[in-house]
């Protein structure tokens, strides 16, 4: 259970289960563990993720969300516009906007990553 006060919240992550959110598979978890819908955060989205070997997500782009991801243990390939690169423990990716991407483990063990997403929302704002 998280303890709030004032908005503010403490959780660890054992509290947090995991989800295969839509479009990731073969085993391509995640822990949401800020989210509007899970501490009412309004600028941040940030989820751990644990990838088994052969998982991976859809290869897609965002409107105006920019992305971090954060390799944390084992190896797999990201694909950043069309071109793929081996991505390991302590490597650290920046998404822009409008940039196509995917992530898969290709390795022998899981692959676990920070994801954190600014706005948490991918629906432009009116101009």
């Amino acid at each position: 259970m998280a303890a709030e006060r004032n908005g503010a919240s403490i959780r660890n992550i054992a509290e947090v289960p995991w989800r295969e959110f839509p479009n990731h598979f073969g085993g391509a978890l995640s822990k949401p563990l800020v989210m509007p819908e899970t501490v009412g955060s309004r600028h941040l989205d940030y989820r751990i993720s644990l990838y088994q070997p052969m998982a991976h997500v859809a290869r897609h782009k965002h409107l105006v969300q920019e992305q971090i991801y954060h390799v944390l243990e084992g190896e797999g390939l990201m694909e950043i516009a069309g071109e793929s690169k081996v991505v390991r423990k302590h490597d650290v990716i920046f998404l822009p906007p409008g940039v196509e991407h995917a992530i898969s483990n290709s390795g022998l063990v899981d692959l676990v990553f920070l994801v954190i997403t600014s706005p948490v929302s991918d629906e432009a704002t009116p101009a």
